[in-house]
């Protein structure tokens, strides 16, 4: 058996002064993790404690900014519908001259030009009459011989009578050729046919003087002087002035809101037409009246014609038209149509997609309403349904347009100085008055 021992009591003593400082550090280790698990449950605690004790922040009301916008009153119509439509006026009566007889012109009138306005029956041109004034003394001669000749034979057929009684009595009846008869008739017959020449050569002897039986104005002119000119030749184009007329193309929906006319008739009731349009740089405003309607539907464009006369365009027999209609002007029509009253009418911008309009509330709000729309034109739009006159209707565009945004209604003065307003109350708008 062989026994271990240590070579010296130093080796020992280290050893126990090592364990025993080991021992000492993991005692401070677990004391320095006790301390800072207190530290922190105490600074979690004495948080806890502050922010209970802490007064409640002030709560305030978020307010929202109203937008802007523009709008118009809803009001009833009183009117008719106004069917816009437009044409151009031409001349309700227009004549091509032609010569009648051959000749050489040797006058021409001085308001025979383009232009120029002449009254009916003036003589406007006149071709050489001298071979028609020949042709008509050469006609009443032979009518008077004509004429000679008859009375010639009544008086020999009137002596035979007289001879026949005398010497017969009345035993026997005279016959035709005893009587002449056959000769008179000749004769009645020769001066018939002289009296159709002479009516013949005094109709040609007029036919040299160029005439027309209208007031009218010259649109251009053919001829001139000591022109040679055949039966036939264009002598030149006039226009009466005393009305115009104009076509104006109606869709089968403008039909729906007008009383025409029926084709091929002319009624009592004419529907009123204005017109406007430039004439020289200067607006001119007329007044018509819709007179027929051509009852044919046109197969290119599916569009009728209706056809307003206009009285003196011109102004040369009373009118007192501003800026005188002048034929080739193009105007604008606006015909009345049938009864529009009870009606809402708003600018064509005040309806929205999906036939809605945007109403600004008296509480200042939004509010969207569905409404029913009877005719929609360039220009206005006329409804019914779900609307009240007086209320206000937004004609801004508004992009997102949720029920209940704050709005606030602008005015518009005289300066064009845009303003705010406040929107009347319920009682105060259910007692403003409807325009009638």
């Amino acid at each position: 058996m062989i026994d271990f021992k240590p070579n010296n009591s130093t080796e020992i003593e280290s050893r126990l002064i090592e364990s025993t400082l080991i021992e000492s550090n993991r005692g401070r280790a677990l004391l320095a993790v006790l301390l800072s698990l207190i530290m922190v449950g105490g600074s979690v605690v004495i948080v806890a404690l502050l922010s209970s004790n802490r007064p409640a922040p002030e709560q305030r009301e978020v307010n929202q900014a109203a937008m802007v916008v523009d709008a118009v009153q809803a009001q009833r119509s009183t009117g008719a519908f106004e069917v816009v439509t437009q044409g151009t006026a031409r001349p309700s009566t227009q004549t091509r001259l032609a010569a009648e007889v051959s000749g050489r012109v040797v006058e021409v009138s001085d308001q025979f030009v383009a232009g120029g306005f002449f009254e009916a029956d003036q003589v406007l041109a006149k071709i050489d009459p001298s071979d028609y004034q020949a042709e008509l003394l050469r006609a009443e001669a032979e009518l008077a011989t004509a004429q000679a000749r008859l009375a010639d034979e009544t008086a020999r057929s009137d002596q035979a009578a007289l001879d026949w009684e005398r010497l017969n009595g009345d035993s026997r009846q005279p016959g035709d050729l005893v009587l002449r008869r056959p000769q008179v008739a000749e004769a009645r017959a020769a001066v018939q046919a002289a009296q159709a020449g002479v009516l013949r050569a005094q109709r040609n002897l007029d036919r040299t003087e160029i005439r027309l039986p209208y007031d009218g104005l010259v649109r251009s002119r053919e001829i001139d002087l000591g022109q040679y000119v055949a039966p036939g030749t264009s002598l030149g184009v006039t226009f009466s002035v005393a009305t115009a007329e104009i076509r104006l193309p109606l869709s089968n929906q403008d039909m729906t809101y007008l009383d025409l006319p029926r084709p091929g008739q002319r009624d009592e009731w004419q529907a009123p037409v204005q017109l406007s349009g430039q004439v020289a740089g200067q607006l001119g405003e007329w007044n018509g009246r819709v007179i027929r309607t051509e009852g044919v539907i046109d197969e290119n464009t599916r569009l009728s014609y209706a056809v307003v006369e206009i009285n003196d365009p011109y102004g040369l027999d009373g009118a007192t038209w501003p800026v005188a209609l002048q034929m080739g002007t193009f105007v604008q029509a606006r015909i009345e149509g049938l009864d529009a009253s009870g009606l809402i009418r708003l600018p064509r911008s005040a309806l929205r997609q999906g036939n809605r309009v945007f109403i600004a509330t008296p509480d200042n709000t939004l509010d969207v309403r569905d409404v029913d729309v009877i005719r929609s034109t360039t220009d206005s739009v006329y409804l019914q349904g779900n609307l009240s006159p007086g209320e206000s209707v937004i004609t801004t565009a508004i992009t997102a347009p949720i029920p209940g945004l704050a709005v606030e209604v602008r005015d518009v003065n005289q300066n064009d100085e845009p303003q705010l307003r406040v929107l009347p109350a319920n009682d105060e708008l259910a007692g403003m008055p409807d325009d009638k």
